[in-house]
């Protein structure tokens, strides 16, 4: 079972709260600040909430970035949808297709008044005149709708469920499931904020980033600590998962360690999108620009440790195999590409690679890239190259000499190697006693 952990206890402006292992009821989110609650200087309630115009600076001068994976400036996204023509209109995007990652299924289980009052400050800044909940977790659509029902927002929301899938929470795909199709990507342009629900101008935000600009609301003075940290899922084969909130700035290393490896051997980064990483490379902070620095990526937060003694190729070989099968098969480039590198990497893992291998997976790491219409391909040839860069000598080993660690790795399980199971979230009373801290984070 995953596990919930403070960097250091409790603190405003978190988005875990109080009591991350209990539903959160709309009045005990009142009580904090949430839905412009009264101010409390026990709580920690801001005087007044800021104007939407006020919030929208307040967003761009803290420098918040979107938590779905690919982080871009959560201000920006906000403008481009209140400038265009049109009735705009705002969707939480809670399809988390990341196997590695649970924070989001966690947040709409555990605080569903956070997100719908970030929803709400998103439709207030934007001008919507509508929302959805867009989600695949059967529990999470539970808490949602009783959420919506115990405090009904100001404008119409309505909940859409979808199949899970790698792909189901990529924009275009949501779009297209709102309007009654099929979760799959379609080829951009045009993008959401220009033509989304119904043709309207659409805002589609990852629930915690709508989480942090409720934070951002509630606490404007903390505006920075709430864009600079953030929750990442620690997982690996050593240890239970583990959902932490952690400032940016902290080591790789200390994650690792606070996860139960502190000899891993490197990670495989944001999910599936930001590749593989060495021992080295673990020295590195947690923070966007540094990663992508690096060629990495943070990605979702999701950080999967490798052992000390596990196979790099094993690890690459259980992520391509999982993107593969979850192609939208709608581009024949990504088909034929993610396929090929799979059965590339499988080669290595089984002993049976050709001798130019290394040499196809290097140009199709590189040649691959921007070619399908969403972000699978990438991730598979990302995936690949990072491979090469990070761990050339032992790669080039699978060449000559059969790995038994690759051996001893079913192919077929490569699914439920990497799926995480998301925290248990009870209802009822808050929990009295605190979570056990994260230790050797700033």
């Amino acid at each position: 079972m995953t596990t919930i952990r403070f960097p250091s206890g409790p603190t405003p402006g978190s988005v875990l709260g109080a009591a991350p292992d209990r539903a959160e009821s709309a009045e005990a989110y009142r009580a904090t600040g949430g839905y412009a609650g009264p101010a409390d200087p026990a709580h920690g309630a801001a005087a007044a909430p800021p104007l939407p115009a006020e919030l929208l600076d307040h967003l761009a001068a803290s420098g918040l970035r979107g938590r779905g994976g690919a982080g871009f400036p959560v201000a920006v996204k906000l403008r481009a949808v209140r400038d265009r023509a049109g009735a705009p209109v705002v969707v939480a995007n809670g399809e988390e297709g990341e196997p590695g990652s649970v924070k989001d299924r966690w947040l709409l289980r555990a605080r569903p008044h956070l997100v719908l009052d970030g929803l709400a400050h998103a439709a207030s800044i934007t001008g919507a005149v509508r929302g959805y909940v867009y989600l695949s977790d059967p529990e999470a659509a539970v808490r949602v709708r009783r959420a919506l029902a115990e405090r009904p927002p100001p404008l119409p929301v309505e909940v859409v469920e979808t199949g899970h899938s790698y792909v189901a929470g990529e924009e275009t795909a949501v779009i297209r499931r709102i309007d009654g199709g099929p979760a799959l990507p379609l080829a951009k342009p045009p993008r959401p904020f220009e033509r989304g629900v119904g043709g309207a101008p659409t805002l589609v935000s990852n629930v915690e980033t709508l989480a942090r600009i409720a934070l951002t609301a509630a606490r404007p003075d903390l505006r920075e600590r709430i864009a600079r940290t953030t929750l990442v899922t620690l997982s690996g084969d050593r240890a239970e998962p583990v959902l932490a909130e952690v400032p940016y700035g902290v080591p790789l290393r200390t994650l690792a360690a606070a996860y139960g490896a502190p000899d891993a051997a490197g990670a495989l980064m944001g999910g599936l999108f930001g590749g593989l990483v060495d021992r080295g490379a673990l020295d590195l902070p947690l923070e966007p620009g540094a990663l992508a620095a690096a060629g990495t990526a943070l990605g979702c937060g999701a950080i999967r440790f490798l052992a000390s003694d596990a196979c790099p190729v094993s690890a690459a070989a259980d992520a391509l195999r999982h993107l593969a099968a979850e192609s939208a098969r709608q581009c024949g480039v990504c088909v034929s590409g993610t396929g090929a590198i799979r059965d590339a990497v499988d080669a290595l893992a089984a002993g049976s690679a050709d001798a130019d291998t290394l040499t196809k997976l290097d140009r199709w790491s590189r040649g691959l890239l921007g070619r399908g219409a969403c972000g699978l391909l990438d991730a598979a040839a990302g995936t690949a190259g990072s491979l090469l860069r990070a761990f050339p000598g032992l790669s080039e080993a699978h060449l000559r000499t059969p790995c038994p660690d690759c051996a001893a790795t079913p192919p077929g399980d490569a699914g439920r190697r990497l799926a995480v199971a998301v925290p248990r979230v009870a209802d009822g009373t808050p929990a009295r006693t605190p979570l056990p801290a994260l230790k050797g984070t700033p």
